[in-house]
């Protein structure tokens, strides 16, 4: 198989992971051309993909470290918004739709967005790969290079600290 054949098949299982990790790291929906760096990036490396990992894994740490260069180059300090989550898209799609819920769920992913974007680095990256892009323990590890049981506890403490910000909208 090929390299542009394997990134190619990695773009169409992958690509919309890729995509969402993107968007809730870098907190901005305008992140097509960081998804087309990550694949680029992938093709010209993929000789050195060992399969120690997954091949989402080895993206998601590209589409990572691709993220951290673009947020220090352009040293943004405001975060665009972003109104949806799968989930809740998923429960639009499956119900009966109207304007009342559309604005009810839109304006819950909203918040839980906001929320997410102002836990500290650690507590974010990890919320965003377990809780919204549902990598696993050993995934996570490796994209973030941790020890598992930093997963875990981070994992746990960022789900607290996220509950607690939750009950405290008004």
């Amino acid at each position: 198989m090929s390299r542009a054949s394997i990134i190619s098949e990695w773009f169409y299982l992958y690509g919309n992971d890729v995509y969402r990790f993107l968007v809730y790291y870098t907190g901005n929906v305008d992140v097509e051309d960081l998804v087309q760096e990550v694949f680029i990036k992938a093709l010209i490396n993929v000789n050195t993909f060992k399969g120690n990992s997954s091949p989402k894994t080895w993206l998601f740490t590209i589409a990572r470290n691709l993220a951290i260069d673009e947020m220090r180059n352009k040293k943004k300090s405001r975060w665009n918004k972003f109104l949806s989550i799968d989930d809740m898209e998923k429960e639009l799609a499956t119900n009966e739709l109207n304007p009342e819920k559309v604005f009810f769920y839109n304006h819950q992913a909203k918040e839980l967005y906001d929320l997410i974007q102002l836990l500290n680095k650690n507590y974010k990256e990890i919320i965003v790969l377990r809780g919204i892009n549902q990598l696993s323990v050993d995934e996570a590890a490796t994209v973030l290079n941790w020890s598992k049981e930093k997963v875990r506890t981070t994992y746990h403490r960022a789900l607290k600290t996220l509950r607690n910000q939750w009950r405290e909208i008004p």
